[in-house]
C-alpha cells in the first residue's frame, strides 16, 4: 500500500513539474523556438532534422550556432567545436542544480540523463521553485518539467515549420530575441552575489568591443573577459577587507 501511495505521489510531482510548461519562462522559450524555426527554414534544413535537433541539441544558442555554421559553410569539425564551446557554459549550471535535486538514493545514471535537460530556462525555473518541493520528489519534479518542455518544443517546431516561411524577417528576429533578453533579466534577478552583477555588466560592455575585434569569437571573448574581471575584482575586494597581520 505504501509503495502505491509513493508511486502516486511521485507521479503527482511529475505532473506538477509538467505544468511548468505554462510558466512565463517556458512560454518565452517556445516563442523563441518559433524564431529559430524561421532560421532553419532559411537555411534549408528539412523539418525532420529540425525536430531531431530540437531534442538532441537542447540549448537554443547551441542550435543557432550549429545552423549558422551550416549557413557559413563551416566544416563538421568546426561546427562540432563551436557547439561544444557553447555548451560548456552549462556545466556550472548542472553543478549548481544537481546538489539541489539529488538524495543519497538517487542513481548517478538518472542524474546524467536529466542533465541533458539543463539549459537556462530549465535552470532558472528549477532554482526558483525546487526549494518548495520535498527533496525526495525534486528529481521527479524536474524530470516532469524538462521532458515536457523538450517534447512540447519538438511538437511546436514540427507544426510551425511550414508556417514561419510567411513571417517577415523582423518578426522572426524579434521572437528569437526574446530569449536572450529573458535570460539576461532572469540571471540578474536570481543572482545571489555582487560578483554576478559585475560579470554581467562587464560582459555587456565588452560585447561590442569583442565583436569589433573578433566577430567569430565575440560572445566567447565577452563572457570570458567579463567573468575574469569579476573574479579578479572580487579577489581584490576580499584581500583589502582581510585584516593585515
Amino acid at each position: 500500500m505504501d509503495s502505491v501511495e509513493d508511486e502516486r505521489s511521485s507521479f503527482g510531482w511529475f505532473l506538477a513539474g509538467a505544468r511548468g510548461i505554462f510558466s512565463l519562462p517556458a512560454m518565452i522559450l517556445m516563442l523563441s523556438f518559433v524564431g529559430f524555426c524561421s532560421l532553419t527554414v532559411q537555411a534549408g534544413i528539412p523539418p525532420e532534422q529540425v525536430v531531431f535537433m530540437t531534442g538532441a541539441v537542447w540549448a537554443l544558442p547551441a542550435k543557432v550556432i550549429l545552423v549558422s555554421s551550416v549557413l557559413g559553410g563551416a566544416s563538421l569539425a568546426t561546427a562540432f567545436l563551436a557547439v561544444t564551446l557553447s555548451s560548456v557554459r552549462l556545466m556550472p549550471m548542472v553543478a549548481a542544480l544537481i546538489p539541489e535535486l539529488r538524495t543519497s538514493k538517487t542513481p548517478t545514471w538518472l542524474l546524467l540523463v536529466l542533465s541533458h535537460f539543463v539549459a537556462i530556462t530549465a535552470w532558472v525555473f528549477a532554482m526558483e521553485r525546487v526549494q518548495h518541493v520535498p527533496r525526495d520528489h525534486r528529481v521527479t519534479f524536474f524530470a516532469g518539467f524538462g521532458i515536457t518542455l523538450v517534447a512540447a518544443n519538438m511538437l511546436l517546431v514540427a507544426i510551425v515549420y511550414h508556417l514561419v516561411a510567411e513571417f517577415p524577417p523582423i518578426v522572426a528576429g524579434c521572437l528569437f530575441f526574446l530569449t536572450p533578453v529573458y535570460f539576461l533579466t532572469s540571471i540578474w534577478h536570481s543572482a545571489r552575489h555582487p560578483v554576478v552583477y559585475v560579470a554581467l555588466a562587464t560582459g555587456l560592455a565588452l560585447g561590442p568591443l569583442s565583436y569589433w575585434i573578433a566577430p567569430e569569437f565575440d560572445i566567447l571573448l565577452a563572457g570570458v573577459g567579463g567573468g575574469t574581471f569579476a573574479w579578479l575584482a572580487e579577489r581584490l575586494w576580499h584581500s583589502r577587507r582581510e585584516p593585515r597581520a
